[in-house]
């Protein structure tokens, strides 16, 4: 798909000059986002056929983004916009890899006017300076295979995670082999940040692992229950969401960001979005996904500089923004992409309006602080894997055993 985006976009500017601008671009997520891009590049085209954009190789996820942007600095060899996880932002503005954009909305008579108001623009301001602009958010929410449901006899969605494990027994007893895919192994431990967040504790407190209080006890063991009592299969998350397009799986829990890719590839039965199962009631809070442009760019040309912050704003602001939308289950961070663009898109796409319902409990997805963030990650990452095969059953030892071993990793 990327080689047809970057034919496409070739395509689209072979009448351009020979001095037209070329700029290079990355961004995550190929299944997600190839087709959002090439609906931009439509618009951005007309509008600026002196640009040529260059699309790199698609990242895998978000720290595949970052980690290969973190090399290609070292190397010389950075992109001039590059797509980075909200909460991958801050080692590019700490490392000076990021460059501030002040310079470039001080320019721009009507900033606010093209939908960036301050509540928008924080998710990518560090020490008083804008470095990202939001191109989407996205919560997790439930996705339910609304046929099997009605086939094992089930009529009323869980609104929590004990209803979940019981849902998943009902759906066993109906014939359906594999009920459930909770979304342990999205990317930045995203989901144990949603049952953290969910009491409304972050996962990182004043510098420190915050995962040894009850409500880190209460995270671990609900992951368990959910592994163990619905007997969930440990896919990756590619084939989860192909499993369940393909009609296997009766319930999902994952991004909304995938809900396009999930329409555009899923059999003939009905789906549901619901919203995302609480502890006991709903949710007190859950962490905002998605990502940001950022400019990274080494080049000393005014030109090529002012082409990528033309290309940057495009995708963040109304007509670029409301593509994000139209093409995957995310919220464009834009008010006039939501209001103005999108009035009646939401009331004819019920799907896509569940996270949207949920924009109060937006909270931080937050990244772990230091050199060994990324580190942190995988530390967790393997912890929920041995819960999801049933490695590890104690969690109050793994608890334990987690707090030592990041405590040790984070700065002092």
């Amino acid at each position: 798909m990327k080689r047809l985006l970057s034919v496409f976009a070739a395509g689209m500017l072979a009448a351009t000059s020979a001095q037209a601008v070329e700029i290079e671009v990355g961004y995550p997520y190929s299944h997600l986002f190839d087709v959002t891009y090439e609906k931009i590049m439509k618009d951005f085209s007309k509008q600026h056929p002196d640009i040529k954009v260059k699309f790199r190789a698609t990242y895998e996820h978000y720290e595949d983004a970052t980690q290969t942007v973190l090399r290609e600095a070292v190397s010389n060899n950075l992109p001039d916009v590059t797509m980075q996880g909200l909460n991958r932002q801050a080692i590019f503005v700490e490392k000076g890899i990021a460059k501030s954009l002040e310079p470039y909305i001080a320019k721009e008579a009507n900033f606010e006017k093209d939908g960036y108001h301050k509540s928008m623009l924080e998710l990518g301001t560090f020490n008083g300076k804008v470095h990202g602009l939001p191109f989407s958010v996205s919560l997790p929410v439930g996705y339910y295979n609304m046929d099997l449901m009605k086939k094992a006899g089930v009529t009323k969605l869980p609104t929590n995670w004990t209803e979940v494990i019981d849902t998943c027994k009902k759906l066993r007893a109906g014939g359906i082999k594999n009920p459930v895919f909770w979304g342990w192994n999205i990317t930045g431990n995203w989901f144990l940040q949603a049952l953290l967040w969910s009491q409304e504790t972050p996962i990182v407190k004043d510098g420190k692992i915050n995962l040894g209080g009850p409500a880190g006890l209460k995270a671990l063991e609900t992951m368990r229950d959910i592994f163990q009592g619905c007997k969930m299969k440990n896919l990756n998350w590619k084939a989860a969401l192909k499993s369940f397009s393909a009609g296997e799986i009766a319930m999902l829990y994952w991004s909304t960001s995938a809900l396009g890719s999930v329409e555009r590839g899923k059999g003939d039965f009905e789906l549901k979005t619901n919203e995302f199962p609480g502890l006991k009631g709903g949710p007190m809070g859950l962490p905002a996904g998605g990502n940001a442009a950022m400019l990274v760019s080494t080049s000393k040309d005014p030109a090529r500089l002012d082409a990528a912050w033309k290309f940057l704003k495009f995708i963040t602001s109304g007509v670029g923004a409301a593509a994000v939308a139209e093409t995957t289950g995310y919220m464009p961070p834009n008010k006039a992409a939501n209001e103005i663009i999108l009035k009646d898109f939401y009331s004819k796409n019920p799907n896509k309006q569940t996270a949207v319902r949920q924009l109060p409990l937006l909270r931080e997805w937050i990244a772990y602080p230091g050199d060994k963030g990324l580190a942190v990650t995988q530390v967790l990452y393997d912890a929920m894997e041995a819960m999801v095969i049933g490695e590890k059953t104690d969690m109050k030892k793994l608890q334990a055993e987690l707090v030592e071993e990041i405590s040790e990793m984070l700065p002092k």
